[in-house]
């Protein structure tokens, strides 16, 4: 196997397990995990969350710092994820009536876990 492939598949392997560390962080917050990993027309969503009457569409990073997983999610990732999750809200009866939200979970070596709902406010 030649090293960018075994780069790949370490890389792979090391956001699988990021995105099950954020759903069980999420979960131990009161989040009820709707999808993991879905694929959408628009956008994969690492996770699909709901609490209250909002549905978190979840971006999960695994990086060395908050700011460099932030700076990660494009302008035009962010905003595909916001219109997959309202396309799968507007889809859903038990859905249509909650909020959108686009939220980040960033992982870093030796840290807990940051969740940040509504990361990127308007952006």
């Amino acid at each position: 196997m030649n090293v960018r492939v075994a780069r790949g598949a370490a890389a792979r392997t090391s956001g699988r397990r990021a995105e099950a560390w954020a759903v069980v962080w999420l979960m131990l917050r009161g989040y009820r995990i709707l999808g993991f990993r879905l694929k959408t027309p628009q956008a994969e969503i690492d996770i699909l969350a709901k609490r209250g009457d909002v549905l978190a569409v979840v971006e999960v990073k695994r990086r060395a710092s908050l700011e460099v997983a932030l700076e990660t999610v494009t302008f035009d990732q962010r905003d595909r994820l916001r219109r997959a999750g309202a396309a799968l809200a507007a889809n859903r009866p038990a859905l249509s009536r909650c909020a959108v939200r686009l939220d980040l979970l960033a992982l870093a070596p030796r840290r807990l876990p940051r969740h940040i709902p509504d990361a990127w406010k308007g952006g």
